[in-house]
């Protein structure tokens, strides 16, 4: 499936059990409530994407001055998307990696940290600028926050219901699905909700990938930086960020060390819980691509 259309139905999928949840908790009022405290919870953080995530990476800003090649990369990829051109900053985190933010293509940001600066060479760091450029391009901020809305709402309803259910003695009378439903509504509807909104968010990776492929004209520049980010990004701790922008950066900041162990072929129960697609996935679709351009 086109990961496009997989993030509408992954979407909607996640509007039908939202409706689900608010109906059982409460009819349309139910509904309204669940739907109004996730979008207050997570307007703000879309709002203020941005400035959370510099604060987090304890980013600072750079001029053309400051690092000509990097901006330069930067301008002429905003060129390339047609895109207005992004504030560029970098971290002094050690690890490398890289992420995009801002609510919109005219308030976004692309940072890089001080590890990916010294690790890649340029063309490979032009391949990650390009996939972050095509997060913006994509809206993907907003997508995610979207979907954290609604997965949260759907969180916040399911406790109210288990609370609603408490409160009232369980009586099967007073609430249309029963306690055994309010008990499975409690239990599997935030659970549901979380492992849609990591697919979300992995399907929003693969296009990122190929977008940034498609911007450049290649995938193999950002398959080999991926691989080597991978390998580092188990070895270097992230230092200071905040786990709740995980999600952000173009592979997980947080991996834990695989000592001897080799990934198995196919899907894992984990790979389910993941907000990033395993790099292998996405290193073998880069080159995939890069087969059938060359076959043109």
């Amino acid at each position: 499936m086109n990961n496009g259309l997989k993030t509408a139905v992954l979407l909607a999928g996640l509007g039908a059990l939202f409706m689900a949840v608010g109906a059982a908790f409460g009819g349309s009022s139910g509904l309204m409530i669940g739907l109004i405290l996730g979008l207050l919870l997570c307007g703000g953080t879309y709002w203020f994407s941005d400035k959370l995530a510099i604060r987090s990476a304890r980013a600072t800003p750079i001029t053309r001055d400051d690092d000509p090649a990097l901006y330069a990369m930067v301008e002429r990829l905003a060129e390339r998307g047609d895109l207005p051109m992004p504030r560029v900053y970098v971290s002094p985190e050690p690890q490398p990696n890289a992420f995009a933010t801002g609510r919109n293509p005219q308030h976004a940001v692309v940072c890089v940290t001080q590890g990916l600066r010294e690790l890649l060479p340029p063309d490979e760091l032009e391949g990650v600028l390009a996939h972050e450029m095509a997060h913006v391009k994509h809206r993907d901020i907003l997508i995610g926050s979207v979907a954290a809305a609604v997965a949260m709402g759907i969180t916040f309803l399911a406790r109210m219901l288990m609370w609603g259910a408490m409160l009232g003695g369980g009586d099967d009378d007073d609430n249309p699905i029963g306690i055994l439903g309010v008990l499975a509504m409690v239990i599997l509807a935030p659970l549901a909700a979380a492992l849609i909104q990591m697919a979300i968010s992995r399907s929003r990776e693969y296009e990122a990938d190929a977008g940034g492929a498609r911007m450049l004209g290649t995938g193999e520049p950002l398959a080999r930086a991926l691989e080597k980010i991978d390998v580092y990004a188990k070895r270097i701790p992230m230092q200071r960020v905040n786990p709740a922008q995980e999600n952000a950066f173009i592979i997980n900041p947080f991996q834990a060390p695989e000592p001897g162990t080799r990934r198995k072929q196919g899907k894992s129960l984990g790979d389910y819980f993941r907000t990033h697609p395993p790099t292998a996935d996405r290193v073998a679709r880069l080159r995939a691509m890069q087969l059938e351009t060359e076959a043109r």
